[in-house]
Protein backbone atom coordinates (compact mmCIF):
# COMPACT_ATOMS: atom_id res chain seq x y z
CA UNK A 1 0.00 0.00 0.00
CA UNK A 2 2.66 2.45 0.90
CA UNK A 3 4.66 1.66 -2.28
CA UNK A 4 1.23 2.45 -4.76
CA UNK A 5 0.74 5.71 -2.87
CA UNK A 6 4.55 6.24 -2.99
CA UNK A 7 4.20 5.99 -6.62
CA UNK A 8 0.68 7.82 -6.69
CA UNK A 9 2.20 10.75 -5.45
CA UNK A 10 5.39 10.85 -7.70
CA UNK A 11 3.31 10.69 -10.67
CA UNK A 12 0.78 13.16 -9.32
CA UNK A 13 3.50 15.71 -8.76
CA UNK A 14 4.95 15.32 -12.39
CA UNK A 15 1.72 15.24 -14.07
CA UNK A 16 1.19 18.87 -12.03
CA UNK A 17 4.53 19.79 -13.80
CA UNK A 18 3.27 18.56 -16.68
CA UNK A 19 0.30 20.66 -16.93
CA UNK A 20 2.41 23.65 -15.57
CA UNK A 21 5.13 23.10 -18.85
CA UNK A 22 3.39 21.33 -20.94
CA UNK A 23 4.37 18.07 -22.95
CA UNK A 24 3.39 16.57 -26.32
CA UNK A 25 3.47 12.80 -28.04
CA UNK A 26 3.21 13.74 -31.44
CA UNK A 27 0.30 15.51 -31.54
CA UNK A 28 -0.99 14.78 -28.06
CA UNK A 29 -0.80 17.24 -24.90
CA UNK A 30 -1.39 17.06 -21.13
CA UNK A 31 -2.61 20.63 -21.92
CA UNK A 32 -4.78 20.02 -24.84
CA UNK A 33 -7.77 20.64 -22.90
CA UNK A 34 -6.52 23.12 -20.43
CA UNK A 35 -8.59 26.30 -22.62
CA UNK A 36 -11.85 24.20 -23.77
CA UNK A 37 -12.78 22.04 -20.74
CA UNK A 38 -10.11 22.21 -17.70
CA UNK A 39 -12.37 20.62 -15.41
CA UNK A 40 -12.51 17.33 -17.36
CA UNK A 41 -10.34 15.47 -15.30
CA UNK A 42 -12.27 16.00 -12.17
CA UNK A 43 -15.61 14.73 -14.17
CA UNK A 44 -13.91 11.57 -15.10
CA UNK A 45 -12.13 10.86 -11.85
CA UNK A 46 -15.42 10.91 -9.80
CA UNK A 47 -17.32 8.77 -12.32
CA UNK A 48 -14.65 6.08 -12.12
CA UNK A 49 -13.90 6.21 -8.67
CA UNK A 50 -17.95 5.67 -7.63
CA UNK A 51 -18.19 2.95 -10.59
CA UNK A 52 -15.13 1.43 -8.73
CA UNK A 53 -16.56 1.99 -5.01
CA UNK A 54 -19.94 0.22 -6.31
CA UNK A 55 -18.09 -2.95 -8.24
CA UNK A 56 -14.44 -2.99 -7.81
CA UNK A 57 -14.68 -5.60 -10.94
CA UNK A 58 -15.52 -2.38 -12.76
CA UNK A 59 -11.68 -1.39 -12.24
CA UNK A 60 -10.37 -4.08 -14.58
CA UNK A 61 -13.23 -3.41 -17.28
CA UNK A 62 -12.27 0.13 -18.14
CA UNK A 63 -9.13 -1.09 -17.96
CA UNK A 64 -9.25 -4.08 -20.54
CA UNK A 65 -11.62 -1.41 -22.81
CA UNK A 66 -8.92 0.83 -23.62
CA UNK A 67 -6.71 -2.42 -24.13
CA UNK A 68 -9.12 -3.87 -26.59
CA UNK A 69 -9.75 -0.65 -28.04
CA UNK A 70 -6.11 0.70 -28.87
CA UNK A 71 -5.26 -3.13 -30.07
CA UNK A 72 -7.20 -3.27 -33.16
CA UNK A 73 -6.67 -0.01 -35.16
CA UNK A 74 -5.36 2.74 -32.37
CA UNK A 75 -6.70 4.47 -29.45
CA UNK A 76 -9.63 5.88 -31.74
CA UNK A 77 -12.60 4.44 -29.41
CA UNK A 78 -13.62 2.56 -32.10
CA UNK A 79 -14.54 -0.48 -30.22
CA UNK A 80 -17.47 2.21 -28.41
CA UNK A 81 -19.62 2.34 -31.73
CA UNK A 82 -22.68 0.08 -31.31
CA UNK A 83 -23.75 -2.27 -34.37
CA UNK A 84 -26.63 -1.31 -36.77
CA UNK A 85 -28.76 -2.41 -39.48
CA UNK A 86 -26.09 -1.28 -41.99
CA UNK A 87 -22.50 -1.32 -39.68
CA UNK A 88 -21.20 -4.06 -37.90
CA UNK A 89 -18.63 -2.82 -35.12
CA UNK A 90 -16.13 -4.18 -32.99
CA UNK A 91 -18.27 -5.23 -29.68
CA UNK A 92 -19.27 -8.31 -31.42
CA UNK A 93 -15.62 -9.16 -32.36
CA UNK A 94 -15.25 -13.15 -30.95
CA UNK A 95 -12.66 -11.64 -27.89
CA UNK A 96 -15.23 -8.98 -26.99
CA UNK A 97 -19.05 -10.27 -27.51
CA UNK A 98 -20.52 -10.98 -23.98
CA UNK A 99 -17.30 -9.67 -22.34
CA UNK A 100 -16.53 -6.57 -22.63
CA UNK A 101 -18.21 -4.15 -20.09
CA UNK A 102 -18.14 -0.69 -18.48
CA UNK A 103 -19.79 1.12 -21.75
CA UNK A 104 -22.21 2.85 -19.22
CA UNK A 105 -19.46 4.12 -16.90
CA UNK A 106 -17.89 6.05 -20.35
CA UNK A 107 -21.36 6.65 -21.17
CA UNK A 108 -22.05 8.47 -17.86
CA UNK A 109 -18.89 10.40 -18.20
CA UNK A 110 -19.78 11.31 -21.82
CA UNK A 111 -23.14 13.00 -21.26
CA UNK A 112 -22.02 15.03 -17.87
CA UNK A 113 -18.79 16.20 -20.33
CA UNK A 114 -21.00 17.05 -23.07
CA UNK A 115 -23.33 19.08 -20.60
CA UNK A 116 -19.73 20.91 -19.10
CA UNK A 117 -18.26 21.35 -22.68
CA UNK A 118 -20.12 20.28 -25.93
CA UNK A 119 -18.03 18.83 -28.45
CA UNK A 120 -14.74 18.78 -26.97
CA UNK A 121 -13.23 15.89 -25.17
CA UNK A 122 -13.10 12.83 -27.03
CA UNK A 123 -14.39 9.02 -26.05
CA UNK A 124 -11.14 8.00 -27.31
CA UNK A 125 -9.72 10.44 -24.40
CA UNK A 126 -11.87 9.47 -22.05
CA UNK A 127 -11.10 5.90 -22.16
CA UNK A 128 -7.82 6.40 -21.76
CA UNK A 129 -7.89 8.45 -18.72
CA UNK A 130 -10.50 6.11 -17.22
CA UNK A 131 -7.82 3.32 -18.34
CA UNK A 132 -5.27 5.31 -15.79
CA UNK A 133 -8.45 6.17 -13.08
CA UNK A 134 -9.02 2.56 -12.46
CA UNK A 135 -6.02 1.72 -11.70
CA UNK A 136 -5.07 4.03 -9.10
CA UNK A 137 -8.59 3.68 -7.83
CA UNK A 138 -7.51 -0.36 -7.29
CA UNK A 139 -4.70 0.94 -4.83
CA UNK A 140 -2.20 0.86 -8.46
CA UNK A 141 0.59 2.51 -10.13
CA UNK A 142 -0.22 6.11 -12.22
CA UNK A 143 0.79 7.47 -15.34
CA UNK A 144 1.05 10.43 -17.38
CA UNK A 145 -1.90 10.24 -19.48
CA UNK A 146 -1.82 12.84 -22.71
CA UNK A 147 -4.46 13.58 -24.74
CA UNK A 148 -5.82 15.10 -27.95
CA UNK A 149 -7.26 11.80 -29.66
CA UNK A 150 -9.95 12.01 -31.64
CA UNK A 151 -12.80 9.36 -32.72
CA UNK A 152 -13.22 7.32 -35.35
CA UNK A 153 -16.21 6.97 -37.75
CA UNK A 154 -15.67 3.52 -38.44
CA UNK A 155 -14.88 0.01 -36.38
CA UNK A 156 -13.36 -3.14 -37.75
CA UNK A 157 -14.76 -6.18 -36.49
CA UNK A 158 -12.33 -8.23 -38.57
CA UNK A 159 -9.09 -6.39 -36.80
CA UNK A 160 -10.35 -7.31 -33.55
CA UNK A 161 -10.78 -10.83 -34.47
CA UNK A 162 -7.02 -11.24 -35.40
CA UNK A 163 -5.12 -8.48 -33.71
CA UNK A 164 -6.49 -8.82 -30.37
CA UNK A 165 -4.45 -11.78 -28.05
CA UNK A 166 -6.73 -15.23 -27.03
CA UNK A 167 -6.65 -16.41 -23.57
CA UNK A 168 -5.42 -20.11 -25.31
CA UNK A 169 -2.67 -17.95 -27.22
CA UNK A 170 1.12 -19.63 -26.82
CA UNK A 171 3.90 -18.06 -25.51
CA UNK A 172 5.28 -17.59 -29.20
CA UNK A 173 1.79 -16.14 -30.03
CA UNK A 174 1.57 -14.06 -27.36
CA UNK A 175 4.96 -11.92 -28.01
CA UNK A 176 3.92 -12.03 -31.71
CA UNK A 177 0.67 -10.49 -30.92
CA UNK A 178 2.07 -7.54 -28.73
CA UNK A 179 5.05 -7.17 -31.20
CA UNK A 180 2.67 -6.66 -33.74
CA UNK A 181 1.94 -3.65 -31.65
CA UNK A 182 5.40 -2.25 -31.72
CA UNK A 183 5.51 -3.73 -28.14
CA UNK A 184 8.69 -5.80 -26.39
CA UNK A 185 8.31 -9.09 -25.00
CA UNK A 186 9.22 -7.20 -21.68
CA UNK A 187 6.03 -4.89 -22.55
CA UNK A 188 4.33 -7.74 -23.20
CA UNK A 189 4.87 -10.02 -19.82
CA UNK A 190 4.20 -6.07 -17.72
CA UNK A 191 1.12 -5.68 -20.03
CA UNK A 192 0.07 -9.44 -18.49
CA UNK A 193 -0.16 -7.99 -15.17
CA UNK A 194 -3.15 -6.69 -15.66
CA UNK A 195 -4.84 -9.80 -14.99
CA UNK A 196 -3.75 -8.66 -11.53
CA UNK A 197 -7.65 -7.55 -11.45
CA UNK A 198 -10.78 -8.42 -12.73
CA UNK A 199 -12.69 -11.94 -13.20
CA UNK A 200 -12.97 -14.39 -16.36
CA UNK A 201 -15.94 -16.72 -17.34
CA UNK A 202 -15.39 -20.07 -16.88
CA UNK A 203 -15.69 -20.46 -21.09
CA UNK A 204 -12.35 -19.52 -21.40
CA UNK A 205 -10.30 -21.50 -19.00
CA UNK A 206 -12.71 -24.67 -18.70
CA UNK A 207 -10.17 -26.06 -21.12
CA UNK A 208 -7.36 -25.25 -18.18
CA UNK A 209 -8.93 -26.42 -15.45
CA UNK A 210 -9.66 -30.52 -17.23
CA UNK A 211 -6.91 -31.22 -19.69
CA UNK A 212 -4.13 -29.39 -18.87
CA UNK A 213 -1.08 -30.47 -16.85
CA UNK A 214 0.83 -27.50 -15.69
CA UNK A 215 -1.81 -26.27 -13.12
CA UNK A 216 -1.92 -26.24 -9.10
CA UNK A 217 -3.78 -30.20 -8.43
CA UNK A 218 -5.34 -27.87 -5.71
CA UNK A 219 -6.12 -24.81 -7.70
CA UNK A 220 -8.04 -26.80 -10.76
CA UNK A 221 -10.15 -29.01 -8.33
CA UNK A 222 -10.97 -25.64 -6.61
CA UNK A 223 -12.48 -24.17 -9.53
CA UNK A 224 -13.94 -27.10 -11.19
CA UNK A 225 -17.85 -26.79 -9.00
CA UNK A 226 -18.23 -23.45 -10.42
CA UNK A 227 -17.07 -24.46 -13.81
CA UNK A 228 -17.94 -27.98 -14.46
CA UNK A 229 -17.07 -29.58 -17.75
CA UNK A 230 -20.46 -28.55 -19.46
CA UNK A 231 -22.38 -25.32 -18.53
CA UNK A 232 -22.10 -22.65 -16.64
CA UNK A 233 -20.09 -20.48 -19.84
CA UNK A 234 -20.72 -17.22 -17.72
CA UNK A 235 -19.80 -18.14 -13.97
CA UNK A 236 -16.86 -15.94 -12.92
CA UNK A 237 -13.69 -16.49 -11.44
CA UNK A 238 -10.34 -13.94 -10.62
CA UNK A 239 -8.24 -14.06 -12.17
CA UNK A 240 -5.42 -13.62 -9.34
CA UNK A 241 -5.43 -14.31 -6.06
CA UNK A 242 -6.33 -10.52 -4.70
CA UNK A 243 -8.26 -9.59 -8.35
CA UNK A 244 -9.68 -6.58 -6.30
CA UNK A 245 -5.98 -5.03 -5.52
CA UNK A 246 -3.65 -4.21 -8.27
CA UNK A 247 -0.98 -6.02 -7.06
CA UNK A 248 1.74 -8.01 -7.80
CA UNK A 249 -0.17 -11.29 -7.27
CA UNK A 250 -0.57 -12.34 -10.40
CA UNK A 251 2.93 -13.11 -11.12
CA UNK A 252 3.42 -14.74 -8.15
CA UNK A 253 0.48 -17.06 -8.92
CA UNK A 254 1.95 -18.27 -11.87
CA UNK A 255 4.88 -19.37 -10.60
CA UNK A 256 2.64 -21.73 -8.22
CA UNK A 257 0.69 -22.86 -11.52
CA UNK A 258 -2.27 -20.95 -10.08
CA UNK A 259 -2.50 -19.11 -13.54
CA UNK A 260 -6.13 -18.73 -14.92
CA UNK A 261 -5.90 -18.73 -18.30
CA UNK A 262 -3.76 -20.82 -20.63
CA UNK A 263 -2.21 -17.54 -21.64
CA UNK A 264 -1.47 -16.17 -18.52
CA UNK A 265 0.40 -19.64 -17.39
CA UNK A 266 2.37 -19.29 -20.29
CA UNK A 267 4.64 -16.88 -19.29
CA UNK A 268 5.76 -19.26 -16.48
CA UNK A 269 5.87 -22.63 -17.86
CA UNK A 270 10.13 -23.26 -19.03
CA UNK A 271 9.78 -20.47 -21.49
CA UNK A 272 12.03 -17.13 -21.94
CA UNK A 273 9.65 -15.30 -19.78
CA UNK A 274 10.13 -16.93 -16.66
CA UNK A 275 12.91 -14.70 -15.27
CA UNK A 276 11.22 -11.51 -15.76
CA UNK A 277 7.98 -12.95 -14.09
CA UNK A 278 9.94 -14.50 -11.08
CA UNK A 279 11.66 -10.63 -11.33
CA UNK A 280 7.91 -9.28 -10.71
CA UNK A 281 7.10 -11.59 -8.37
CA UNK A 282 9.49 -10.54 -5.89
CA UNK A 283 9.77 -6.95 -6.94
CA UNK A 284 6.46 -4.67 -6.83
CA UNK A 285 7.86 -1.09 -7.53
CA UNK A 286 9.84 -2.88 -10.30
CA UNK A 287 6.36 -4.10 -11.83
CA UNK A 288 4.57 -1.06 -11.20
CA UNK A 289 7.45 0.89 -12.90
CA UNK A 290 7.28 -1.61 -16.16
CA UNK A 291 3.34 -1.86 -16.36
CA UNK A 292 2.97 2.36 -16.16
CA UNK A 293 5.57 2.85 -18.61
CA UNK A 294 4.17 0.12 -21.15
CA UNK A 295 0.47 1.80 -20.20
CA UNK A 296 2.12 5.12 -21.57
CA UNK A 297 3.41 3.38 -24.71
CA UNK A 298 -0.40 2.05 -25.21
CA UNK A 299 -2.25 5.12 -24.93
CA UNK A 300 0.04 6.44 -27.61
CA UNK A 301 -0.93 3.40 -30.33
CA UNK A 302 -1.77 5.19 -33.69
CA UNK A 303 -4.38 7.53 -32.34
CA UNK A 304 -6.48 9.85 -34.62
CA UNK A 305 -5.22 13.32 -33.86
CA UNK A 306 -5.47 16.85 -35.75
CA UNK A 307 -8.58 16.99 -38.82
CA UNK A 308 -8.98 13.25 -38.41
CA UNK A 309 -11.68 11.65 -36.82
CA UNK A 310 -14.45 13.75 -35.11
CA UNK A 311 -15.13 14.34 -31.15
CA UNK A 312 -18.49 11.94 -31.03
CA UNK A 313 -21.05 13.24 -28.99
CA UNK A 314 -22.53 10.00 -28.34
CA UNK A 315 -19.64 7.32 -28.35
CA UNK A 316 -21.91 4.94 -29.51
CA UNK A 317 -22.38 6.13 -32.78
CA UNK A 318 -20.77 8.54 -35.13
CA UNK A 319 -22.10 12.11 -35.32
Amino acid sequence: MALSNTLFNISSFALCLLFLFGTTSGQLSATFYARTCPNFRIVITRAVNSAVSSEARMGASLLRLHFHDCFVNGCDASVLLDDTANFTGEKTAGPNNNSLRGFNVIDTIKTQLESLCPGVVSCADILSAAARDSVVALRGPSWNVVFGRRDSTTASQSAANSNLPSPGASLSGLISSFSNQGFTTNEMVALSGAHTIGQARCTVFRNRLYNENNINSSFATSLRPNCPSSGGDNNLSPLDASATSFDNRYYNDLINQRGLLHSDQELFNGGSTDAQVRTYSSNAATFSTDFANAMVKMGNLNPLTGSSGQVRTNCRRTN
